[in-house]
């Protein structure tokens, strides 16, 4: 979800990762037709940091077909493949063809988010009547836990095959004082590709002192898939009848306001074009959707968050989640200047992303959930993203 602070803060300043060539590259592997009827974890190296870390690619897939490829470079999401309504395969998520391509982009595509995903405003926070300051990636602000988030780190990968179906366990330990924050952070993720058609997102985290924690995924999806236009047609409903209004550098103003009778009201299902280019302040803010909803169901158990239906194709996307947050991010800063998987240029809006989450902010905002983790607690969510055809 950059917007302009973003896209000019990080051309100018933003970490870029010297340039690793990938030892295979992802395009055959992108286009590769699924086969049904298996359902195994694979290991590839997919190429080497600059500093000799050595990145690996791991291929989870469920016996109707569906694959996702993980990497443990930001733990992130490389393809995703759906059936459409003739049962013919797609990839359906933004990326990079090689590791290089994954060091230059700075979208966040398909990565890990922590510790704090979305925004703190001004790059500070107070906790426990101590200041902690954060280095500043957004502006004014610290987006997505900082220059040198999770999404930039190298995760330990496990495969892990559960009854759901097979898995990958991945864990990091954020140390204390990493990117500004307190506390030692144990983190582990795992993916599963379930026989129900489902991306199963398990995020489960420690500390040993107080701190923040907001971890989420940043997959780009294009239903149609990968690098076929725009998603202005896609059909989207979001169950929250409120979402969190923004100032100028996308940073909550503290209220939860209505959706009824506003472009944000997606309670039923409506194309993301619609209503995208009124003349609406929060609009013109983040220049189309980058907002947070505030989910009906609040802070209780999995539950389903969001449908998007592909008319086209005929894909349809169900988000649940035990979180009480969804931001909603429409590619409005892709520009055709990334050139992704297979080469297609990613454009304007070619791309949508459905963050579950807490309120981006929280812990300068006492009025939302609070995304405080003390020792002796455990931090767990889970998050479900589930493929389907009509």
């Amino acid at each position: 979800m950059p917007h302009w602070h973003t896209m000019m803060f990080m051309r100018h300043c933003h970490w870029m990762a010297g340039v690793a060539l990938g030892v295979l590259t992802f395009a055959c592997y992108a286009q590769a037709p699924s086969k049904k009827g298996t359902s195994d974890v694979k290991k590839q190296v997919y190429g080497k940091l600059p500093d000799g870390a050595s990145i690996e690619l791991y291929t989870l897939s469920n016996p109707n077909g569906i694959e996702a490829g993980i990497m443990t470079y930001g733990g992130t999401v490389v393809s995703l493949t759906a059936p459409d309504r003739n049962g013919k395969f797609a990839d359906v998520v933004l990326g990079a063809d090689s590791l290089a391509g994954y060091l230059k982009q700075t979208n966040f595509f398909g990565a890990i988010i922590g510790r704090y995903g979305n925004r703190i405003g001004h790059g500070t926070f107070k906790l426990d009547g101590k200041p902690y300051n954060l280095p500043k990636n957004d502006g004014d602000n610290t987006l997505h836990g900082g220059p040198q988030g999770f999404d930039k780190r190298v995760w330990k990968a496990t495969p892990a095959s559960t009854a759901e179906g097979q898995g990958l366990e991945l864990t990091y330990v954020s140390k204390n004082g990493e990117e500004g924050f307190p506390g030692t952070l144990s983190v582990k993720v795992v993916y599963t590709v379930t026989t129900r058609n489902e991306l199963k997102i398990d995020y489960t985290a420690t500390t040993d002192k107080d701190t923040v924690v907001n971890l989420t995924n940043h997959s780009y999806f294009n239903l149609a898939g990968q690098g076929e236009g725009d998603v202005l047609g896609h059909q989207v409903m979001i169950d929250a009848g409120r979402f969190t209004p923004v100032d100028a550098g996308l940073i909550p103003l503290g209220e939860l306001r209505a959706v009824k009778g506003t472009p944000f009201d997606f309670t039923t299902a409506t194309a993301i074009g619609a209503r995208i280019g009124q003349s609406d302040q929060q609009l013109k803010l983040g220049n189309g959707y980058d907002h947070n909803w505030v989910l009906n169901k609040g802070n209780g158990g999995l539950t389903k968050a969001a449908e998007v239906f592909e008319p086209k194709t005929g894909r349809v996307m169900e988000v649940w989640t035990t979180e009480p947050g969804l931001q909603f991010y429409t590619g409005n800063f892709l520009d055709g200047s990334v050139r992704g998987k297979g080469g297609k240029v990613y454009p304007f809006r070619s791309a949508f992303c459905m963050e579950t989450q807490h309120y981006p902010d929280s812990p300068n905002k006492p009025n939302f959930p609070t995304t405080v983790l003390k020792p002796g607690s455990s931090y767990h969510t889970t998050t479900v993203y589930r493929f389907s055809a009509r």
